[in-house]
């Protein structure tokens, strides 16, 4: 008897300690390449990255790491040195993932995740496209012709994107991830100013609020279409009424804004110079790119008379300063971003976009994506 109550005793000790043990996952395979080197199982949160687990790989390159299995679909990163390869995990309790470590975050080959074979088509569709604007960057053509090409780079890329990743399957992983990709440090698809990326962010959050209600990644993404529906609904405004006088002194509409000093600068007070007018985002995908060409312009033209009056339609006050900091010429920004009344008076309908004032304050042209912005500025000058 005593014997069976040792043994009763035992079965209980074991179940309940199975109960205690939540279902994880793992991931293995074998990074070639990278003897002695310490692999990391890191999760990609909304508040960050966090540490999971790490092996020492020796010379054949085998591991095996593990984590508890989320409860909703979730992201993580394997990474060595500073290269990192992306996966998901959602009901997937075991992944296989072979990588040599030159190529680690792109020529890897990952197997038992549908979602983590798209991911890995999603970083490799982004690798290119920042490959092709680097290589824009670097060209010697006129700054028009690189906006224009750098313009319809993104679109297509948003549009294959769309197509192919969110709006093929909402519900999935992949197309979570899709929402989030960068080029140059700043979000591809922009859920703040861009009424149709508002869409891609909407039917993602749709689906996963559906499947997922009480995640706190579909809280946040609901959060952020909201936001985004509020900052791209166009509110219904009184006409405003310029005075003809003050039309006939300038011949352009004045824009006084404060600058990142709280300085408030007139665009008429620029009388004498050509003056580049720019609406813009620095929260744009396009922006970095932009701003370099403007600059090796503005070096070049800037002692014979250019200023460029860049004005800021960022919802992010603090995004902005920290972006503007170190450019060289007039950088304002419109708080109320766009829904600014100097957007509606200028007609703008999308960032950017650029005019050149004479030196009598004259509005004389309207640049689009096919200008050839340095032969306009040097015909002024």
């Amino acid at each position: 008897m005593k014997k069976c109550a040792y043994i009763a005793a035992a079965l209980m000790l074991t179940g309940m300690a199975a109960c205690n043990e939540k279902p994880g996952f793992k991931i293995e395979g074998t990074v070639s390449g990278a003897a002695e080197k310490t692999l990391y199982l890191e999760q990609a949160g909304l508040e960050g990255i966090v540490a999971l687990d790490s092996v020492k790989l020796n010379t054949e390159g085998d591991f095996s790491l593990g984590a508890v299995r989320p409860s909703s679909p979730e992201f993580y990163r394997l990474r060595v040195d500073n290269k990192v390869i992306n996966f998901s995990v959602d009901s997937t309790e075991v992944l296989n993932l072979t990588a040599d470590y030159k190529d680690f975050a792109t020529g890897y080959q990952v197997k038992g995740s549908d979602n983590s074979v798209k991911i890995k088509e999603l970083v490799l569709l982004q690798a290119e496209l920042q490959k092709e604007v680097n290589g824009l960057a670097k060209s010697s053509i006129p700054a028009g012709l690189a906006q224009d090409s750098l313009l319809k780079l993104v679109d297509a890329y948003k549009d294959k994107v769309k197509k192919d990743y969110i709006f093929h399957a909402p519900n999935k992983a992949y197309a979570y991830f899709a929402l989030f990709q960068q080029l140059n440090g700043f979000m591809i698809f922009d859920p703040l100013a861009n009424k149709e990326d508002v869409k891609c962010f909407a039917a993602v959050a749709t689906s996963m609020n559906n499947l997922y209600p009480h995640a706190d990644r579909s809280r946040n993404l609901y959060n952020m279409v909201i936001k985004g529906m509020k900052n791209t609904r166009v509110p219904k405004e009184k006409p405003v009424e310029i005075p003809v006088e003050k039309v006939k002194e300038t011949s352009i509409i004045d824009i006084p804004l404060m600058d990142l000093k709280g300085v408030t600068h007139h665009l008429t007070d620029l009388k004498g110079k050509v003056v580049l007018i720019d609406f813009t985002a620095y929260a744009n995908a396009m922006s970095g790119a932009r701003n370099l060409a403007l600059r090796e312009l503005y070096d070049k033209y800037a002692s014979q008379g250019l200023e460029i009056y860049q004005i800021s339609l960022d919802a992010d006050e603090h995004f902005w300063k920290t972006a503007a900091d170190n450019l060289p010429w007039i950088c304002v920004r419109d708080p109320r971003g766009s829904y600014s009344t100097y957007v509606n008076l200028y007609g703008v309908t999308q960032v950017p976009t650029s005019f050149l004032v004479n030196r009598d304050n004259e509005l004389v042209v309207r640049l689009n994506e096919k200008s050839d912005l340095e032969a306009e500025i040097k015909r002024l000058l």
